[in-house]
């Protein structure tokens, strides 16, 4: 038995009749023969791994009155049939049905009854891979310890086997009321002597890093030093470089509502290599490409639902915080920075310099109280109070009545390089579905494997309708990066994914070219002669390398939303920082 941290408990506290505390992986695996069972091997693998992997095997106890942390315990009446379950989209077994299928399945609140995790094969895709999507609550595992979870699940080769052979295990039973009231009431005693311990602890940190000596001058440091963190900018210029606390509300977005217990989820890839090449040509990280993609497509799409606010848009980033020396891997080690992103700038390369300013000012926030202390102070907050407050935004809908501090999560998940298989499966594409929440309606989660780079979206159904097009948005601003800067492409641009009604051949658009090429070779199996001479003639006088400038402009045109949307759609866009300056 193992009491959950505050942290842990935090993403447990997400789960309302309307939001959820899980985060879910989209697995794309090809069939490395026709009579290949995959329902059957996950099924089998997962037996094997529930007796090594903690978090598939242990579920959630309360506390009476909720008066502390609930606790993990081994549960007695596993049932692995619960958790793994085999369904099919239907044809042709598009992308978009594969993406409704996964919204479908996100949007449903996990059982705390039970271990917090579902497994769900997916057979019927277009091109006769099938998908494996995993489901796990946040308060389990963050981010990292997924990642962990997949190398652990996955192989090294086709032909290799897992190391790992079954283990008796036993579960626990649930402690009594009593036992659990005891240790409440001991650390409702004890713990705000260990928060005022922690307090000076930080205290002493925050004075160190700011290099005060005197102890005597720490109050009225320490109370510039707040003043300096919430004074409002005197300009533009100022608003861009210094370290700022989000604590007024963000520009408010069609998304920053209530939302629904429905989602909607889209997905788009390109090429590890492509987004490299704009690191190296616009000077930046990859980190900063990537939040100049999100801030260039979050902009246009804006422009085109006549919503774009004059102030930039502000972005929660999730953090690891790791070291790679923890005793328990299975539990949150995770923090957040928040940055602003330049949706009120027009220039892509700008954006990416503006991108890399404001994640080296968020940093410079970050690290002025450890993350470490951070996550230990909420062991300390009463989940009373906690659970109470809210269980009251949920019910007064204050999303709907104050802007949220936020826009819009993104995160920037790096995965492993090398291939991986399952059972003689290579895994194609790992693509990430994340959460929403109340005030953040829009989740944007980016997961590198190999040389792919995923973007997977997440919304709630209403507020975001046209998630599709947000995602393709966000593949013509990195064509609208390659125009600007006129850096070469390492590798062709993936085609869009197969939707239902649309072209297209494969269900996730891999970058890998020997995939494409047999999946092409696969189709054109089954087309007629006239079919493939038309195909063919076109193939002929396309050119060999993408043109960037024409997709851009094809991909960024507004759609006609009547006169109002189309004007200013088409308006002249308003004059970036530098050139206001210059001006």
């Amino acid at each position: 038995m193992k009491q959950l941290t505050g942290l842990d408990l935090s993403f447990l506290l997400m789960d309302t009749d309307h939001t959820y505390g899980h985060v879910n992986g989209l697995s794309i695996y090809d069939r490395p023969s026709e009579d290949f069972d995959p329902f059957t091997a996950v099924r089998e693998r997962m037996e094997i791994m529930v007796s090594h992997l903690e978090p598939l095997r242990r579920k959630v106890v309360e506390v009476p009155l909720a008066l502390d942390r609930p606790y993990w315990i081994e549960d007695a009446d596993f049932d692995l049939d619960y958790h793994v379950r085999h369904i099919g989209v239907a044809p042709p077994g598009a992308a978009d049905q594969l993406a409704e299928q996964v919204a479908r399945i996100v949007g449903r609140k996990m059982d705390r009854a039970r271990p917090l995790w579902e497994a769900y094969v997916i057979e019927g895709l277009a091109d006769g891979r099938w998908a494996l999507l995993q489901k796990t609550h946040h308060a389990t595992i963050d981010g990292a310890a997924g990642v962990i979870m997949l190398k652990l699940f996955t192989d090294e080769s086709r032909d290799s086997k897992t190391s790992f052979e079954a283990q008796p295990w036993e579960g626990e039973e649930p402690p009594t009321d009593s036992y659990m009231l005891q240790h409440a009431v001991k650390n409702i005693a004890v713990n705000p002597v260990r928060g005022a311990r922690l307090g000076l602890k930080i205290m002493r940190d925050l004075a160190e890093s700011a290099g005060l000596t005197d102890l005597s001058s720490v109050a009225s440091q320490t109370r510039d030093a707040l003043g300096s963190l919430t004074h409002r900018p005197d300009s533009q210029s100022e608003a861009r470089s210094r370290v700022s606390l989000p604590i007024t509300p963000a520009p408010p977005t069609p998304w920053n509502k209530t939302v629904s217990p429905h989602r909607r989820f889209a997905m788009r890839s390109t090429s590890l290599s492509n987004l490299k090449q704009l690191k190296n040509a616009t000077g930046g990280t990859l980190n900063d490409v990537v939040m100049a993609v999100c801030a260039g497509a979050l902009r246009q799409y804006l422009i085109e639902h006549d919503a774009l606010p004059d102030a930039p848009l502000r972005a929660m980033v999730p953090v690891s915080i790791r070291t790679g020396k923890e005793e328990d891997p299975w539990t949150n080690r995770v923090s957040a920075l928040v940055a602003e992103l330049p949706t009120d700038c027009d220039d892509p390369i700008e954006r990416v310099t503006w991108c890399r300013e404001a994640m080296i000012a968020g940093k410079n926030q970050f690290d002025l109280i450890p993350a470490e202390a951070l996550g230990q102070s909420v062991d300390y907050a009463s989940p009373v109070v906690a659970t109470a407050a809210i269980r009251l935004v949920s019910q007064l809908k204050l999303a709907d009545r104050m802007n949220s501090p936020i826009n819009v999560v993104i995160s920037n998940v790096p995965g492993p390089r090398e291939s991986l298989y399952f059972a003689g499966a290579k895994l194609d594409a790992y693509i990430p579905v994340s959460t929403i929440s109340d005030g953040i309606g829009l989740n944007i989660t980016v997961h590198s494997y190999g040389d792919r780079m995923d973007f997977g979206l997440i919304s709630d159904r209403d507020l975001v309708p046209d998630l599709w097009h947000l995602a393709d948005l966000h593949i013509a601003e990195v064509e609208r990066l390659f125009e600007a800067t006129g850096a070469e492409w390492a590798v062709p641009q993936p085609p869009p994914p197969m939707r239902k009604g649309g072209d297209g051949v494969d269900p996730i658009a891999p970058s890998n070219e020997e995939v494409r090429d047999r999946i092409e070779a696969r189709h054109s199996v089954a087309e007629a002669p006239s079919v493939r001479a038309k195909k063919a003639s076109k193939k002929k006088t396309s050119p060999k390398k993408p043109t960037p400038k024409k997709a851009a402009l094809k991909k960024a045109s507004p759609k006609k939303r009547g006169p109002k949307t189309k004007a200013a759609a088409v308006a002249k866009p308003r004059p970036s920082r530098k050139r206001k300056e210059k001006a």
